[in-house]
């Protein structure tokens, strides 16, 4: 548990876990009724290991808001749910002398625990651009970090970082880089957020790949 809305679900899947790449997603069925009928997407968040270095789980990072989500929300130890995956295309994992800039909002920093992790065994330098309607919107910064990730934060209400929205820093960061400056950006988020990310990535001639969901 995080907060009221936002929390952390620990799977054993070691299959799943296994074979999981950055960017991957699983499909969760919430329910044994009908209620709700449709299995639901949630990306990869941790892969968590033996100390062997074997994968045994998986986590999800998970937002509280219908029926579904708040069943996950609300699991209890030895609950079981049907699993599938790891579905989607990965990202395309860049390395050095290519820089990994990583956006996200909110919940959409799911899909990036793996990816930090991944280039982290590269060697490339990232920075993780974390926006938020306030500062109790943004967690597992501190794990980040102690990855080597540099932070930029950005809140709607002025509590951490820039006021205003996550485009904003990605904005000021991509127009001080260096033309020569090697730079893949990806992004997390929702839609109008994507949109905006995918704009600025165009504008200053940069590639970038964005996880998309919609159900």
């Amino acid at each position: 548990r995080l907060s009221s809305d936002y929390h952390v679900l620990v799977l054993a899947a070691p299959a799943i876990a296994a074979t999981a790449e950055p960017g991957q997603f699983v499909m969760v069925r919430t329910s044994t009724g009908s209620d709700p009928l449709l299995r639901r997407p949630f990306s990869v968040f941790e892969i968590l290991r033996q100390r062997d270095g074997s994968p045994y789980a998986l986590s999800l990072l998970i937002k509280r808001v219908g029926p579904g989500s708040t069943r996950l929300c609300d699991a209890a130890v030895g609950d079981q749910y049907a699993c599938l995956g790891p579905l989607g295309k990965p990202f395309e994992v860049v390395s050095p002398p290519s820089d990994a800039w990583i956006v996200a909002g909110g919940v959409g920093l799911a899909p990036f625990a793996t990816l930090a992790e991944s280039r982290q065994k590269r060697g490339t330098t990232t920075g993780l651009f974390y926006g938020g309607r306030s500062e109790r919107d943004l967690f597992y910064r501190e794990w980040f970090v102690s990855r080597g990730v540099r932070l930029e934060l950005a809140t709607e209400d002025g509590s951490a970082g820039v006021p205003g929205r996550v485009t904003t820093p990605l904005g000021l960061a991509l127009d001080s880089a260096p033309r020569d400056r090697h730079v893949m950006i990806y992004a997390c988020g929702p839609e109008p957020m994507l949109k905006a990310v995918a704009g600025l990535a165009q504008t200053h001639h940069r590639p970038s790949q964005v996880s998309t969901e919609r159900i």
